[in-house]
């Protein structure tokens, strides 16, 4: 039940978050923060529950709508609790970004919040398709929200980009589902969405191909990569600040979830046969957005484009799939989660004071704030993959588990990590650096970071410095599940090969 609760509490934390903006138009940010924090106590209680023999940590599966073979089944193992826990922390994150930014119909906005959440919750441990789908909706519309109705000047047309991107793929991802609990029925003569049941069905090669590119398409949609990437850059720069601490730490993980644990799995011939097309569209995703983030001048635009790069490490390392490269995915998404959520951070924090996200109008700002300067240079160097830090844990081992599996696509994708370390110190060059100037903006509005806003700060560079110094922590707690999720597929897989 502690799933139940999990997701429960953040839905009944939005409902009353929504209701106190009547009392108090602090207290729906209070109420917010109490949820999450009481989420992440929870969540530290699954923490080593996993067991040798790769059950999973806990489950809970009950009736739904037995006609249809529905059921309500949630179920956590090692990886699911990981991003359980990225969740809920970057949730915390998020209303610390919201605190003082948000001042308009507060209730809602922290209503949405949670909500998305709590959506997001449901994605990570739902192991029936058709609830899986229902948690993948509920996520999606709270944020067109926020987007919408707290973003800048644009967000009207990032709001309904977002949506379309999102709603039209997903309904490609509905149409799967639907096809693939169709040919259970013909073969077991009983309709099912449990995710144990779909992983008996067979098909033909063609069929199976045609199934597995509707979940491909809506899971590389929210990764993002290219061609479907087109709606991020737009939905961070209009935005709250919240809003992109959520969509780049915690949205953006569940296409990556999605094709571990649903895309490949369930269709392991097909996946093979398409991952010289995934890794290709992996390196092209890394090299291109990479390039293109050298032409933007809007910072937010900027990071979201270093984003979608950063994120073809976690398609190239699923689609080698083999042990070093899923964990070299799985903790890229949890490092890019918290360096993408602080830049992002830092990025709203400037627009907030100076009310500007162009990097023409800024420079020289080192010796007006040091702190913030000093804590964006951590962050920039996090993300360009330095060594010690979380993110280099993940791209190298992404790296060298592709390494086995596709050379050629391997040495195309490690020369993002050189253009990654070009545009981050370049970023850190044309904002900090050089000669000061306040032409487009009022001076007294640059203050330097907060108590509170530098706590938040220093638990993210803790994280990533833990995920750099420590990585073996991580990587045992979803060795036993990245290993049973390899070991279902090694048996199909083995016999294509060898055919």
């Amino acid at each position: 039940m502690i799933l139940v609760a999990l997701i429960g509490i953040l839905f009944l934390g939005g409902v009353l978050a929504w209701l106190s903006e009547r009392l108090d138009s602090k207290l729906p940010r209070v109420i917010a923060l109490a949820a999450l924090v009481l989420d992440l106590l929870l969540m530290l209680t699954l923490l080593g529950g996993d067991s040798a023999d790769g059950s999973w940590i806990v489950a809970l599966n009950v009736q739904w709508l037995p006609r249809f073979g529905i059921s309500f089944h949630l179920a956590a193992d090692g990886l699911s609790v990981l991003l359980l826990l990225l969740t809920a922390f970057l949730g915390i994150i998020a209303v610390g970004s919201a605190w003082i930014e948000i001042t308009e119909r507060s209730g809602f906005f922290y209503f949405n919040l949670l909500w998305t959440l709590a959506g997001v919750l449901g994605v990570f441990t739902a192991l029936d398709l058709f609830l899986f789908f229902f948690f993948w909706e509920v996520m999606l519309i709270p944020m067109y929200f926020i987007i919408a109705i707290w973003g800048h000047e644009n967000k009207n047309y990032a709001a309904m980009k977002f949506f379309l991107f999102t709603q039209v793929t997903g309904m490609l991802m509905l149409v799967a589902i639907l096809t693939l609990a169709y040919f259970h029925y013909i073969q077991f003569g009983f309709f099912s969405f449990d995710y144990f049941d779909l992983l008996r069905v067979t098909t033909s090669s063609a069929v199976e191909m045609w199934i597995m590119l509707g979940f491909f398409v809506a899971f590389t949609t929210k990764l993002p990569i290219v061609p479907f990437h087109s709606w991020l850059p737009d939905a961070h720069s209009q935005a709250p600040t919240a809003g992109s601490v959520i969509l780049a730490g915690v949205l953006l993980k569940t296409g990556a979830y999605g094709l571990i644990r649903f895309a490949v799995p369930l269709f392991p011939v097909a996946s093979l046969n398409f991952a010289p097309i995934a890794m290709a569209l992996a390196a092209l995703s890394i090299l291109y957005c990479a390039k293109v983030a050298f032409a933007q001048t809007d910072l937010k635009r900027l990071i979201a484009y270093t984003s979608v790069s950063h994120m073809g490490f976690v398609l190239l390392g699923v689609y080698a799939w083999n042990e070093i490269a899923l964990q070299g995915a799985v903790m890229t998404m949890l490092a890019h989660g918290l360096s993408a959520a602080a830049l992002f951070m830092l990025a709203g924090s400037l627009q907030h004071r100076i009310h500007t996200r162009d990097m023409r109008d800024m420079g020289g700002f080192w010796a007006k704030v040091p702190r913030m300067s000093a804590v964006a240079l951590f962050f920039s160097i996090a993300a360009l993959g330095m060594p010690g830090l979380g993110n280099f844990i993940g791209e190298f081992l992404a790296l060298l588990g592709a390494f086995q599996s596709n050379l050629p696509m391997t040495v195309l994708a490690t020369f993002g990590l050189i253009f990654a370390s070009v545009y981050s110190l370049w970023v850190i060059q044309k904002i900090f650096h050089g000669e000061y100037s306040n032409s487009k903006f009022n001076d007294s509005h640059l203050s330097d970071l907060s108590r509170r806003e530098l706590a938040y700060f220093g638990a993210m560079i803790l994280g990533l410095v833990w995920m750099g110094m420590y990585p073996q922590s991580f990587l045992d707690l979803t060795a036993t599940a990245l290993q049973g999720l390899l070991a279902g597929t090694q048996e199909l897989v083995s016999t294509v090969v060898q055919n």
